[in-house]
């Protein structure tokens, strides 16, 4: 996740109460993530940013036997998790069970 105000990496930390939040080195401030939404931590008052993640109804379907249920359709969303030379991996989400799998193509 990015910073929604400089949008540098934000970093996960764990706070004194034991609850995790992420950081900004940047900007030196601390948010609360909940599911797609971040809140930012300011002394009393709390701002709501809301963040776009990876919702289902966005994301693209293809035509993929899930190796689960055997389902073939799934979401799917590409990442480059290797060195820049190598080819993306391709991650699948079936549309019934839900179940995740990586294609590596």
């Amino acid at each position: 996740m990015f910073c929604p105000k400089c949008s540098s990496i934000l970093i996960p930390k764990k706070g004194k109460s034991g609850k995790n939040y992420l950081y900004c080195k940047k900007c030196d401030k601390k948010f609360y993530h909940e599911e797609g939404k971040i809140t930012e931590i300011s002394g009393e008052k709390k701002d709501r940013i809301i963040i776009v993640s990876e919702n289902e109804e966005s994301l693209p379907i293809t035509t993929a036997k899930c190796p689960r249920c055997g389902n073939n359709k799934a979401y799917y969303w590409v990442l480059q998790t290797r060195a820049a030379d190598e080819a993306p991996t391709k991650f699948l989400k079936c549309t019934k069970c839900e179940h995740r799998w990586r294609d590596y193509g």
